[in-house]
């Protein structure tokens, strides 16, 4: 769906993935397969928060992730 017709598709009270009306119990998504998708979508970097890119935390870390493991 695009980002005109997903604008359009919240107006209306439409599922923002895939436009189908949206349930009470799943408000803004018409299911849970769509709640999760878009959990998913976040988890896996598919949408972005425009800003300056991140630091490299390598650098402060250089035994790996700057745990604790001992």
């Amino acid at each position: 769906m695009s980002t005109a017709a997903r604008s359009e598709a919240r107006r209306r009270g439409a599922c923002p993935l895939c436009g189908k009306p949206a349930e009470a119990a799943h408000r803004p998504f018409c299911s849970q397969g769509c709640r999760d998708r878009d959990l998913l979508n976040w988890l896996g970097d598919a949408y972005a928060v425009p800003g300056p890119p991140a630091e490299d935390l390598g650098a402060d870390f250089p035994d790996g992730d700057g745990l604790d493991r001992g």
